[in-house]
C-alpha cells in the first residue's frame, strides 16, 4: 500500500502506485489520516496482530503470581484468565474502532477529544508511561537471550554481556519498528504459528509430568484476591488502548466494528488464557519462580532442553515484536507532541531510553516482578483517565476531520479555546488524581488505597469511571468541521450538552 510522509501533498494516482513499488517495505506515513483508496486492510490481519501483542513470558510469572501472592486456586485463576482478556482488550477492540473512522493514530486523533495544545498532557503521560513497558520488554527479552546462552553454551551472564544483549535486543526492535506497519504484520503472523505451535508442546508436557492432585488440592483464596488479579492481568491490556487505532487505521471505513473487537478479544484471548493457566500450574511445584530477579530462567529449570530452547527463542522474538509495536505507536506518540522528525526517528527517542532503564532495571533494581507490578498498575491508571474521555467522545461523533487533526495553529476546527477543550481536560485530569487516591504500590500508597476499591485494586477502574462520567456531564463543546474561522484568530465552538 502507498505510503505519503506527513506534510506532503497527497501523490496523483501513477505516483501513488511507484510509490506502492517502491516504498512497500517501509511505512513512511506519519500522522496524516490515510486516505479512503489507500485502505486496503482486512479485519481478520487483526488477529495476529494482537496474538504477538501477547507473546511473553512475563504471562507465566503473572500466573504463577496469582497463585503465590494472591493465593488463587486453579478455578479462580481460570476465572481471571478468561475475564482480564474479555475486559482490557474489548476496551482495546472499541477504542480501535475510532482508527477505521479517522484514519490516523490513536494520540493524532486524540487532538479532537482534549484540542490541539491540550492533547500535549494526557499524549507526554502517555508516551512517558510507554518508556516503562518498553524497558520492562527489552529487559524480558534480554533474560531470554541470556537464559538461552547459558543453557546451550554454559554462559554466565556477566555487566558487559548484559549490555551487549540489551544494546542487540533494542537495535533489533528499533529496526522491524522503523519498517512500519507491514513489516510487523509479516513478523506477527510468523511468530504466531511457530509461538503457538511450541506452546502446544510446553502444555502438553505440563498435563503429562503435572501433579495434578496437588494444583486441585489448594484452596480457594479471597474474592478480593481474585478481582485484584483480574486488575493485574488485564493492565498490560490497557496498556495497548490508545494504541488501538493505530492498527485499524488502514481498515475501509466499512469494515466490521464487531468484527473488529471480537478479532481484538480473540487474538488477545488465545495467548494470555493458556500462559496465565501454564504459569500458575508452575507455581505450585515451583514457588520460586513468582519472585525470581529472572522472570525467564525458570522456563530452563523446568522444561527439558528440547522444549525450552526453541520456546524461548520463540518467546523471544515475540517479546521483541512486543516491543516494536510499543515503539511504533511510541513514534506517533512523539509526533503529536511536536517532535517535527519522521515516524522512524521518533521511534529512535524511546529506543535509547528503554536501553538506559533496562540497563538499570538489570543491574541496579533489587526486585523485577516487584518493579513490574508496580509499573503495570500506575500504567493502568495513567492509560484509564484517557479511556473514559476518549471512550465517551467516540460515543457522541461518528467522523474526525483530518484537515483539523494535522492543522496545530489557531486555524484548527480542534483548536477550541486557546488550543484547549476545557471539558475533556478537567475529566482527565481530576479522574487522574482519584485514581491515584485508590492507587497503592511498593513506594507509592494513596489515602484510600486501603479502603474496599483500592484493597481490590480497583484503582484504574475508578479512573476511567470517573473521567466518562465527567466528561459526559460537563458542559461540552464540539467544533462544527469546515466551519468558518473568525478573523481573530479563534474558531467559535458549537454548544452541546453533556
Amino acid at each position: 500500500m502507498p505510503h505519503a510522509s506527513e506534510g506532503t501533498a497527497a501523490p496523483t494516482a501513477p505516483a501513488a502506485s511507484a510509490a506502492t513499488s517502491a516504498e512497500s517495505a517501509v511505512e513512511t506515513r506519519g500522522l496524516e489520516p490515510v486516505p479512503d483508496a489507500e485502505r486496503t486492510g482486512r479485519v481478520r490481519e487483526l488477529l495476529p496482530t494482537w496474538v504477538a501483542a501477547n507473546i511473553s513470558v512475563l504471562l507465566l510469572t503473572m500466573g504463577a503470581g496469582l497463585v503465590v501472592f494472591n493465593g488463587l486456586n486453579f478455578w479462580q485463576v481460570l476465572v481471571v484468565a478468561i475475564a482480564a482478556p474479555l475486559l482490557s482488550y474489548g476496551l482495546v477492540g472499541l477504542i480501535s474502532i475510532a482508527g477505521k473512522r479517522g484514519g490516523s493514530p490513536g494520540m493524532a486523533l486524540s487532538r479532537a477529544v482534549f484540542g490541539q495544545r491540550g492533547n500535549l498532557f494526557p499524549g507526554t503521560l502517555i508516551w512517558v508511561a510507554r518508556w516503562g513497558w518498553e524497558t520492562i520488554n527489552a529487559v524480558t527479552g534480554a533474560y531470554a537471550v541470556l537464559t538461552v546462552l547459558d543453557l546451550l553454551f554454559g554462559v554466565e551472564s556477566s555487566t558487559a554481556l548484559i549490555v551487549v544483549v540489551l544494546l542487540l535486543f533494542v537495535a533489533a526492535t528499533f529496526l522491524v519498528s522503523g519498517l512500519g506497519i507491514n513489516a510487523l504484520r509479516v513478523c506477527s503472523t510468523w511468530s504466531t504459528y511457530l509461538f503457538g505451535a511450541f506452546s502446544v508442546l510446553v502444555l502438553v508436557y505440563l498435563v503429562v509430568n503435572t501433579d495434578w492432585s496437588a494444583v486441585f488440592a489448594k484452596p480457594a483464596g479471597s474474592t478480593a484476591m481474585m478481582v485484584a488479579g483480574i486488575g493485574t492481568i488485564a493492565a498490560g491490556g490497557i496498556s495497548w488502548v490508545p494504541s488501538g487505532p493505530d492498527f485499524t487505521r488502514y481498515l475501509p471505513r466499512t469494515a466490521s466494528s464487531r468484527a473488529v473487537v471480537a478479532t481484538t478479544v480473540g487474538g488477545a484471548g488465545i495467548v494470555v488464557l493458556p500462559m496465565v493457566l501454564m504459569g500458575a500450574v508452575m507455581a505450585v511445584g515451583t514457588p520460586d519462580l513468582a519472585s525470581a530477579q529472572d522472570p525467564v530462567s525458570f522456563i530452563g529449570a523446568l522444561l527439558p532442553g528440547w522444549i525450552s530452547v526453541p520456546y524461548l527463542l520463540i518467546a523471544l522474538i515475540g517479546m521483541l515484536l512486543i516491543n516494536s509495536m510499543s515503539m511504533y505507536s511510541a513514534g506517533f506518540t512523539a509526533q503529536t507532541l511536536g517532535i517535527r522528525v519522521g515516524r522512524a526517528w521518533a521511534v529512535s527517542v524511546n529506543a535509547v531510553i528503554s536501553l538506559v532503564f533496562g540497563f538499570l532495571l538489570m543491574v541496579v533494581a533489587t526486585s523485577f516482578i516487584g518493579s513490574f507490578i508496580s509499573f503495570l498498575t500506575l500504567l493502568a491508571v495513567a492509560f484509564s483517565a484517557w479511556i473514559g474521555v476518549f471512550g465517551v467522545d467516540m460515543l457522541r461523533r461518528t467522523s474526525y476531520d483530518g484537515a483539523a487533526l494535522m492543522d496545530t495553529g489557531r486555524t484548527s476546527a480542534y483548536w477550541y479555546r486557546g488550543g484547549f477543550a476545557w471539558p475533556a481536560m478537567a475529566a482527565w485530569a481530576i479522574a487522574l488524581v482519584v485514581g491515584l487516591l485508590f492507587t497503592k504500590v511498593d513506594w507509592f500508597a494513596g489515602p484510600l488505597a486501603g479502603s474496599w476499591i483500592g484493597a481490590n485494586g480497583l484503582g484504574w477502574l475508578v479512573t476511567a469511571a470517573v473521567a466518562a462520567a465527567l466528561y459526559a456531564v460537563l458542559p461540552g463543546a464540539r467544533p462544527t468541521p469546515g466551519a468558518p474561522v473568525p478573523a481573530g484568530g479563534e474558531r467559535e465552538p458549537e454548544r452541546v450538552s453533556g
